[in-house]
C-alpha cells in the first residue's frame, strides 16, 4: 500500500486504532441545527450556464473551470492525439549510438553531433517555461490550457532525451549545457529567444490593452512559428543527416519523435494565433514580420556556418539555411501571410519523411514503439 504522504518511502505499518491510542480522533458529530444555521447564513446565487459562443482565446468571461461545451474542438483534437504519442528515450536502444560516436565519426561530424545537443537542451527547457509559466495563464479557454499543459510535459520529454543521449554517450554534462552561455552562434539564438518573449513572460499583462495585447501576438507568433516551426524543426536535421548514412540511428530515431510534437506545437500555435487575429480584429504588422524573418534567418545563418564549418558527406551550412526558408515560407502561409522568402526551394526534400514514417521496430532491435498520428499530419 502506498504511503501518500511519502511515496517512495514505501509501504509503513500504523498503530490500529485503539482506545489507548490518543492520537485517534472520535468523529465529529453533525448536528442537524448546525446544518440549519449554514443554510440560512450561505447565500447561493445562481450563474448562467456556459454559452460556448462567448468564449475566446483571450479575453473571455466565460468559467475557465468547465471545459464543454467546446467553442475550439480543434484544441481538444490536438490533445486527444498528442496523448496516442506515449514514449520515453528508455525505448530506445543507444548501443549502435556509443559505437558510432567513439569509433566512426570524424571530428567535424562530433562536432555537429555536440552542438545540436548544445543548442536544443537549452531552447527545450526555455519553450517549457514560455508555455508553462507565460501562454497558458493569458488562455481563457480550458481546452486550449489542456493542450498547452500537455505540451508543457512534452517540452520536459524531450529535455529528458537530450540529457539520456548526453548521459549515454558519455559525454561532458557540464561542458554540452554551458555551451549556450560561450558559443556566441548558439547564444546569439538564445538572447533572441529570450528578448523576442520577454513580454509574454511579465506577469501582470493586460490583455484588454492594445499595445500589450500586440505585444503578446507577435511574441507567440514568434514561439511557435520561428522558434519551433522553424528553428526546432530544422534544427534536428544534421542529426538525420548522419542517420541517412547509417549512423546515430538512436538519437535520430529519438529526434523523429520529438520532430512529431514540435509539429503539432507549431500548427497548434499558429492556429490559436489566426484565431487571436480574427477575435480581436487585428493583423500582423509586415514590418514587424519582415524584422521578425531576417532576425531569425541572420541568427540561422550563423549557426549553421558554425556548426557545419566543413560540410559533412550530405549536409552542409548552405543546405541548412536554404531549407530553414523554406520551412519559413511554409509557416507564413499557415499564417495566411505573404511568404517570407519567396522562391525558396527545398534544400532537404526528405526531411519531412521524419515525421511521417510509421515506426514499426523489431522487438529485439528496440522496444516496439509506433507513433499513431505521424502519418496523417498536414504540412499547410
Amino acid at each position: 500500500m502506498w504511503n501518500w504522504d511519502d511515496p517512495l518511502a514505501g509501504s509503513k505499518k500504523t498503530a490500529p486504532a485503539t482506545a489507548q491510542n490518543n492520537h485517534v480522533q472520535a468523529p465529529l458529530e453533525v448536528r442537524s441545527e448546525d446544518v440549519e444555521s449554514y443554510k440560512c447564513n450561505t447565500r447561493f446565487i445562481p450563474m448562467k450556464a456556459v454559452d460556448a459562443s462567448h468564449k475566446r482565446v483571450i479575453n473571455g468571461q466565460t468559467d475557465i473551470n468547465q471545459l464543454a461545451p467546446f467553442k475550439y474542438p480543434w484544441a481538444w483534437e490536438y490533445f486527444i492525439n498528442a496523448n496516442k504519442n506515449h514514449w520515453t528515450p528508455l525505448d530506445i536502444n543507444m548501443a549502435q549510438d556509443v559505437q558510432d560516436y567513439h569509433h566512426r565519426l570524424t571530428l567535424e561530424e562530433r562536432h555537429v553531433y555536440e552542438n545540436v545537443l548544445a543548442y536544443l537542451t537549452t531552447s527545450d527547457i526555455l519553450a517549457m517555461r514560455n508555455i508553462g509559466l507565460a501562454v497558458m495563464e493569458k488562455m481563457s479557454a480550458p481546452e486550449l490550457q489542456i493542450y498547452q499543459a500537455r505540451q508543457v510535459y512534452e517540452e520536459a520529454l524531450h529535455t529528458w532525451t537530450y540529457q539520456h543521449c548526453i548521459e549515454t554517450i558519455g559525454l561532458d554534462q557540464s561542458e554540452i549545457y554551458n555551451r549556450y552561455r560561450v558559443v556566441p552562434e548558439i547564444n546569439h539564438k538564445i538572447r533572441i529567444a529570450n528578448r523576442r518573449l520577454q513580454s509574454v513572460l511579465q506577469a501582470g499583462t493586460d490583455m484588454r490593452d492594445p499595445q500589450q495585447r500586440e505585444e503578446f501576438v507577435m511574441a507567440y507568433t514568434f514561439f511557435a512559428a520561428v522558434f519551433e516551426g522553424c528553428w526546432f524543426y530544422n534544427g534536428f536535421s544534421p542529426i538525420f543527416a548522419l542517420q541517412r548514412r547509417g549512423l546515430m540511428k538512436g538519437t535520430a530515431e529519438q529526434l523523429q519523435y520529438i520532430m512529431r510534437d514540435e509539429v503539432l506545437h507549431a500548427s497548434f500555435g499558429i492556429r490559436v494565433v489566426r484565431q487571436v487575429l480574427q477575435e480581436e480584429n487585428m493583423s500582423l504588422k509586415p514590418q514587424a514580420m519582415r524584422e521578425m524573418w531576417d532576425e531569425a534567418e541572420a541568427a540561422e545563418a550563423d549557426y549553421a556556418r558554425y556548426l557545419l564549418q566543413a560540410p559533412i558527406l550530405g549536409y552542409s551550412a548552405e543546405d541548412h539555411i536554404q531549407q530553414f526558408r523554406f520551412i519559413a515560407n511554409r509557416r507564413c502561409k499557415q499564417l495566411g501571410i505573404e511568404a517570407a522568402f519567396p522562391g525558396a526551394k527545398a534544400a532537404l526534400p526528405w526531411l519531412d519523411e521524419q515525421a511521417n514514417v510509421r515506426k514499426e521496430k523489431n522487438f529485439f532491435e528496440t522496444r516496439v514503439t509506433e507513433y499513431q498520428t505521424g502519418g496523417g499530419l498536414k504540412w499547410d
